[in-house]
């Protein structure tokens, strides 16, 4: 390829598709390896070393990709996830398919997209023969859909060692850089009650469902939108059948904090919610799943070095807070993180998920700056 083609995006986006068109649910893993297998032979002939860390628990391999170079001090960290919410099938629903400047498939904007673009950069870098100033460590993860669980030690472990961390999960709102995110707290409810034959006999028995509902209540209750806390109760069941008492009932919890300072406060409320009825238990278990990703000041520096580097480019970066979670959050307490680096689109993890494809030389072109600019 010369190196006037590395950033035309029918280029970028034939690449994309092949990727695309791997299906890579979380809980098929050896979808998500033959993925792996696809962008590790991608790496061939490229100067780096490659290491493959076998998946457990369910998921996939992740894989991870150091510079020849640069090694030996803090350098420059690149998180993605290959896996993906859709089924396998789901590209029956929806196939790879371009209509002007849209292109369509299952996790083509979240994230498969900005993991190709990142790999992409990488390539045209070494293309002329150049070494970034600092090495490079692009980390491909299985399982950051389900709040990965087998990649968070990996994560926080080479973010540790990083100067600047970049996470190539979507751009927000028309193309807007992420620079901060709220905290994630995941929860269970378990309620257990008496049972009783809810005709002859209703006063022997204690409503787990009942129950429910007061820890329904109190938790939705714990919303405050001017803190920016959200507090969701997700899913709900209990109880066998309409005549008989419900003995017990189980919920699941999502919760959302701005800050550290929250996250402690509402962790502890929700793990300390007891039942309003004699003879009835509730017993929660869960934590915070991600911790907020605050901007900080060497995250301020990052996103201003990125801001100036798109506007020689030419477009504007403008950044944003979000509420969903990503593997930046791992990283941002301790180490420069810019998030939404990947492609502009919308609609992830639904049946219209799609990229724009005006969208990929720009963005290829601003992580290949990065490369060659941070120090």
């Amino acid at each position: 390829m010369t190196s006037s083609n590395w950033f035309d995006s029918q280029t970028i986006l034939d690449g994309i598709r092949r990727w695309v068109e791997i299906e890579t649910p979380t809980e098929s893993p050896e979808q998500v390896n033959e993925l792996v297998s696809l962008v590790a032979e991608q790496y061939r002939g490229l100067p780096v070393t490659l290491e493959r860390v076998a998946g457990v628990a369910g998921c996939g391999d992740h894989l991870v990709a150091r510079t020849n170079w640069g090694q030996d001090r803090p350098g420059i960290l690149v998180l993605s996830h290959l896996d993906t919410v859709h089924p396998v099938g789901f590209i029956e629903r929806l196939p790879f398919k371009v209509e002007g400047d849209v292109a369509f498939g299952p996790g083509i904007y979240d994230m498969k997209g900005g993991a190709y673009i990142a790999h992409h950069a990488f390539g045209a870098l070494c293309a002329t023969g150049d070494r970034s100033p600092l090495g490079i460590t692009h980390l491909f993860t299985s399982d950051e859909e389900i709040g990965s669980p087998t990649s968070r030690a990996l994560i926080e472990k080479e973010g540790r060692k990083a100067k600047y961390v970049l996470v190539t999960e979507p751009a927000r709102d028309g193309g807007k850089i992420v620079t901060g995110r709220k905290g994630v707290g995941r929860f269970q409810v378990h309620i257990k009650g008496v049972p009783a034959h809810a005709g002859s006999r209703p006063e022997d028995g204690r409503s787990a469902v009942r129950e429910l509902g007061h820890v329904i209540l109190a938790l939705e209750g714990m919303n405050d939108p001017a803190r920016g806390v959200t507090v969701n109760v997700g899913l709900v069941r209990g109880g066998t059948r309409p005549n008989v008492t419900p003995e017990e009932a189980y919920a699941e919890v999502d919760l959302r904090v701005v800050s550290l300072k929250d996250a402690d406060e509402y962790v502890d409320r929700i793990l300390a919610l007891t039942a309003k009825t004699d003879g009835v238990t509730v017993r929660v278990a869960g934590g915070l799943n991600r911790p907020p990703y605050e901007k900080s000041n060497a995250g301020a520096s990052l996103y201003e070095h990125a801001r100036l580097l798109a506007r020689e480019i030419g477009f504007e970066l403008i950044d944003t807070h979000t509420g969903g979670g990503s593997d930046g959050n791992f990283t941002a307490a301790h180490t420069a993180t810019l998030d939404g680096l990947g492609v502009d689109g919308k609609g992830a993890h639904t049946h219209f998920e799609q990229l724009y494809v005006s969208s990929l030389a720009p963005r290829a072109r601003l992580l290949h700056r990065l490369y060659q600019t941070l120090r």
